[in-house]
């Protein structure tokens, strides 16, 4: 497509007066609510900490940008709803972006960008790991009673020739298949993984790692490790014993747990064949399987009929005691808001966007992504508290918040962002920028 010269553009008028329009405001931005970001990352020292992680091979009498300033655009970018590389050759222009970045000059243009994702390795992505743990631990400002990991997998389609790509017959396209972990809204763990991985691969691990965190840190703590059947494996309920960590599994149907269960199905049925209306029966029963070595541990039952007939569901479990719906409803069920913010990063922090050539390089990504997703979940949580968004979606955060348009001018002696007066959230703008300021 060939550059277009034009200045102004004529519109039709519905009265004497022309109506023209030019891309010629000079200093204004789209992104007026950077701030925002900026003063979240600020308060948790985010990107900071991360850019000590990283190697930085160049020369520094030749360095233009630092270290980490490129990660504050990349990520604050992300964060803005800016998903590729490409898109940096104009925002390195913005004046709201320099701002942020504390500078007058123009930013990092895409190449320098895409040099920088090429330093990290293994090392790297273990100490991110490390930052964002420790960034959930200081998030608590005395000791919690309980934490519940919700452990959870999605597919990362990918379409080129990257390194770990492989065909997944379950999600049915070549894929990799990052595990997150969550505790409540807060990221744990981005953890990339082969399109070929099981379910459970590196689950165990990745929990022992975080447990023993959490019991140097609080080792008053009641830990619980929830996921969906997928992560139905003995050995993880075996070491969750052994480490006094309770856990409450999806358990995937077998034959034996649908002979075990059958009264309680066949009941479930005629109840729904006498009112024509949706039967749930809870119960639990003790179960236990050969390999299990004469392990009996607990298995709830719910029992459901439908007009599209039977749909019995089951779930192991350690907690002792509790009403077996209490227990599937408000506990093992909650577990679907992980899956929310899994979709939140894929579809509203890019974290899809692993397009590299090299392993580490996707896993950084990830990461980069996964940084994005706490600067925005952190203003959630520290600034949006009590207000109409505290609980809104990253996208609505950046939407309402980041996405401001104004004039940005700048002089020697200061620096002034004049956003649209008639901004329908402004009073929450406010609010949210008085928070992060005094936090």
């Amino acid at each position: 497509m060939s550059d277009c010269t034009q200045d102004v553009f004529r519109f039709p008028s519905p009265n004497r007066r022309k109506l023209e329009v030019s891309f010629n405001g000079q200093n204004i931005t789209s992104n007026g609510g950077l701030l925002l970001i900026r003063e979240a990352d600020r308060l948790l020292g985010l990107t900071e900490k991360i850019s000590k992680t990283i190697p930085d091979p160049r020369k520094p009498e030749m360095i233009v940008h630092s270290q980490v300033n490129l990660l504050r655009q990349r990520i604050y970018g992300l964060a803005a709803g800016y998903e590729d590389l490409n898109d940096h050759d104009e925002l390195r222009f913005d004046p709201a972006f320099q701002v942020s970045l504390k500078t007058d000059q123009e930013l990092a243009s895409s190449p320098t960008l895409c040099r920088l994702e090429k330093r990290a390795d293994r090392k790297t992505a273990f100490e991110i790991h490390k930052i964002m743990v420790d960034t959930f631990i200081r998030s608590y400002k005395t000791p919690p009673e309980e934490l519940i990991l919700d452990f959870d997998g999605t597919d990362d389609a990918v379409h080129g020739n990257q390194k770990g790509k492989y065909y997944n017959g379950f999600y049915g396209h070549h894929c990799f298949l990052p595990l997150y972990v969550f505790c409540g809204e807060q990221l744990l763990v981005s953890y990339l993984r082969p399109g070929n991985s099981g379910a459970a691969t590196h689950a165990w691990a990745i929990l022992s790692l975080l447990v023993k965190r959490f019991r140097r840190k609080w080792p008053d703590a009641r830990i619980i490790f929830r996921a969906d059947g997928g992560f139905f494996k003995p050995r993880i309920f075996s070491w969750c014993e052994k480490n006094n960590v309770d856990f409450i599994v999806g358990a995937p149907k077998n034959s034996r747990l649908l002979d075990l269960s059958h009264d309680l199905l066949v009941e479930a049925k005629k109840q729904y064949e006498a009112t024509g209306k949706k039967q749930r029966i809870f119960s639990e029963i003790n179960y236990s399987a050969a390999r299990w070595r004469k392990k009996v541990r607990r298995i709830i039952v719910k029992a459901e009929h439908t007009d599209q007939g039977g749909n019995p569901r089951y779930v192991i479990t350690s907690l002792k005691g509790g009403d077996p719906q209490y227990i599937y409803d408000d506990i093992y069920c909650q577990r679907g808001d992980s899956e929310n913010r899994i979709k939140e990063n894929k579809l509203d922090l890019f974290s899809g966007r692993t397009s590299c050539t090299g392993w580490w390089s996707n896993q950084f990504r990830l990461l980069l992504s996964s940084a994005a997703y706490i600067l925005l979940s952190s203003v959630r949580r520290i600034a949006l508290a009590g207000t109409e968004m505290a609980h809104a979606q990253c996208v609505t955060i950046r939407h309402r918040l980041i996405r401001i348009g104004g004039v940005v001018v700048r002089n020697t002696r200061r620096i002034r962002f004049m956003l649209s007066s008639s901004h329908p959230w402004k009073n929450i703008f406010f609010h949210s920028a008085k928070k992060l300021c005094a936090g």
